[in-house]
């Protein structure tokens, strides 16, 4: 899991979305999709995957959903964000069943610098089948093409193996260690390192993903 934050420079004019921009991206067994804040089936996801021991570890969000309401207020005003350009949300699904498996996003987003940064979270019944390496992978691919990105960063607490793991694979290398950049588990007043990666336009795209 990588960082999720609502971090943004705010809005850009004209700010293109996974919808204005054609088909979703799709491969790799995967579909990035759009989250329903309407849908219970969404927001019973969006609830556990950020409420998950494993996550929140890793994770401290600016706000913690008070149960199923409070993850739908935060849904909704993920969508706002979405709307307004300053974040994009795809809701990882399963190709075939159409089941949802995470989520992958772009926050941090900086069109006049061609700049955003991504993070994503993965349910604990996904884990383990290289979920978060392929979804990476179709956003990434999308941002440095289709939306108009050249720098897209990936940052993770220091001692997350797994996401430096991911992130090597989907093309991030490690430009280095950002000190104080996240906050400690669980607490807004304590802050931990966290590790840099980017992924540029120009950058040869990975290989042997799927």
């Amino acid at each position: 899991m990588s960082r999720t934050d609502e971090r943004s420079t705010g809005p850009f004019p004209d700010p293109p979305s996974p919808q204005s921009s054609g088909e979703l991206p799709h491969g790799h067994g995967l579909r990035l999709c759009a989250w329903d804040a309407e849908s219970d089936a969404d927001v019973e996801a969006w609830f556990r995957g950020r409420a998950d021991p494993d996550y929140r570890r890793w994770n401290t969000p600016l706000t913690l959903d008070e149960g199923l309401d409070g993850a739908r207020e935060s849904l909704r005003l993920r969508a706002e964000s979405d709307a307004e350009g300053k974040t994009v949300s795809f809701r990882i699904a399963d190709a075939q069943s159409g089941v949802t498996l995470g989520l992958v996003g772009l926050s941090g987003i900086d069109m006049s610098m061609r700049r955003a940064v991504v993070g994503y979270w993965v349910l604990p019944e996904a884990r383990g089948r290289r979920v978060a390496t392929r979804a990476l992978d179709l956003a990434a691919r999308w941002t440095l093409t289709d939306f108009g990105i050249h720098r897209l960063e990936l940052d993770h607490v220091v001692g997350h193996a797994a996401s430096c793991r991911v992130a090597e694979l989907c093309g991030f290398p490690y430009e280095g260690t950002m000190r104080g950049a996240s906050f400690e588990e669980g607490r807004h007043d304590a802050f931990r390192d966290a590790h840099l990666h980017a992924r540029l336009a120009t950058d040869p795209a990975p290989e042997g993903i799927s």
